[in-house]
């Protein structure tokens, strides 16, 4: 029906204000900085909206894709900045923003002096009690799409085994859109890292079409002990090496088994991995932005490496790529289209240090993909079952094109 397409997507989860002292000039360090009653001259403030909503909803936005977002914010000053810089990127971007009188809103103090990493100061704010009720259905049957964010630092979506994330994808799927979900590191001392993930996950997958979470987060919510040993081995600035390759098949396989159709796993620097359902009827029934290629689609398992660029800063990446994924899926593009835009966004993205202003038109990535841009050499130990794509400069996995490996179970509707 025509009046469901008034937006492609709609993001929904995370959102905080970013606030940043600028520190370029400062010459103490950090220690000299961190006394009791001293004080200490910066520069200007730069404030930027962070989170899932803000990362991958505008990220799809500057690509093209007319797109809603959604999260809760309190009704102060920091929740007014928050959709003012939304709106300010669109008029209408933010019309599905919740604002709560009783809520305060999500913000990060991010003290960043010169020769040290970032520290943070976080305030989760409204996130930690979003919840179905927050949501305008209304709003949302008039897209194709649906992409959640960050469960794991939002309390209501974590805690009792995740039952409001259930039901929120569960109301959602009723509409028939395609459903997606990314998650985000929980804290190993905190609540969420007291969750029994794998349950919370069989819980709630089964009505997800689409899960595009971190290598590592996938790791600790599946198999917290080999992500601890991963964690404290000398090889933890790069995890995947550290474990093995062969564990995105054991991961991926796991998550299809609970009910979705695509598992894309963020690597980093390494890239993107994609597995897919065998069955072509899953794949089928995966909402109003199904593969148009149902068949082109199943049964594959991909490793893309990153473009070869000059990295400004990295914040943002993972989302900026989550939204060149779905970008090409809403575009009716096979997998090999998908994987290569996906990192594609991701390369322009680092090329600028804040999370969003790097990301391109789609028409200018596809003109930069098409002109030859170089890719990052793949450094990691690949088995003799894995073989090289040429012309798509991809990674081909033991499971790419066995119809017969694991189907997964139908989405719940």
């Amino acid at each position: 029906m025509a009046w469901r397409n008034s937006y492609e997507a709609v993001v929904a989860g995370h959102i905080c204000l970013d606030i940043i002292p600028s520190m370029a000039g400062c010459r103490r360090d950090l220690g000299q900085m961190m006394v009791p009653g001293r004080l200490t001259e910066v520069g200007p403030l730069v404030t930027a909206t962070g989170g899932t909503v803000s990362n991958t909803g505008l990220a799809l936005h500057h690509l093209g894709l007319p797109t809603l977002l959604m999260g809760k914010v309190g009704d102060d000053l920091i929740g007014k900045a928050t959709r003012e810089l939304i709106e300010s990127r669109g008029h209408g971007l933010a019309a599905g923003m919740r604002v709560a009188p009783e809520a305060t809103s999500s913000y990060t103090i991010i003290i960043n002096p010169p020769g040290v990493d970032r520290i943070f100061l976080h305030c989760a704010g409204a996130n930690d009690s979003f919840g179905v009720a927050d949501l305008d259905f209304d709003l949302i049957s008039r897209a194709r799409l649906f992409h959640f964010g960050y469960p794991p630092i939002m309390r209501r979506m974590y805690e009792n085994g995740g039952t409001e994330l259930a039901a929120m994808y569960e109301e959602v799927g009723k509409l028939g859109l395609t459903t997606s979900l990314d998650l985000a590191q929980p804290d190993p001392d905190g609540d969420s890292g007291r969750v029994d993930w794998p349950a919370l996950l069989r819980r709630v997958l089964p009505r997800v079409d689409i899960f595009m979470p971190s290598f590592d987060e996938l790791l600790f919510c599946l198999d917290r002990r080999r992500w601890e040993r991963a964690s404290s081995d000398p090889l933890n600035g790069d995890m995947l090496a550290a474990v093995g390759v062969s564990v995105l098949s054991e991961l991926s396989a796991a998550v299809l088994d609970m009910g979705v159709s695509i598992v894309a796993l963020k690597l980093g620097d390494h890239g993107l991995y994609l597995r897919t359902t065998a069955s072509v009827e899953r794949m089928s029934n995966s909402g109003l932005a199904s593969p148009r290629d149902a068949e082109r689609w199943c049964g594959r398992e991909m490793l893309v490496p990153c473009f070869a660029v000059e990295v400004a800063g990295t914040t943002g990446a993972g989302d900026s790529t989550i939204a060149g994924f779905l970008a090409a899926l809403l575009k009716g593009l096979g997998p090999e289209d998908a994987l290569t835009s996906a990192v594609g966004v991701g390369g322009f993205d680092v090329e600028e240090a804040d999370a969003v202003s790097g990301v391109p038109s789609w028409e200018a990535l596809q003109r930069r993909i098409a002109s030859g841009w170089g890719r990052r050499d793949l450094h990691l130990p690949l088995s003799r079952h894995w073989c090289k794509h040429a012309e798509w400069q991809i990674w081909k996995g033991p499971f790419d094109g066995r119809h017969g490996a694991r189907a997964g179970a139908g989405r719940k509707r």
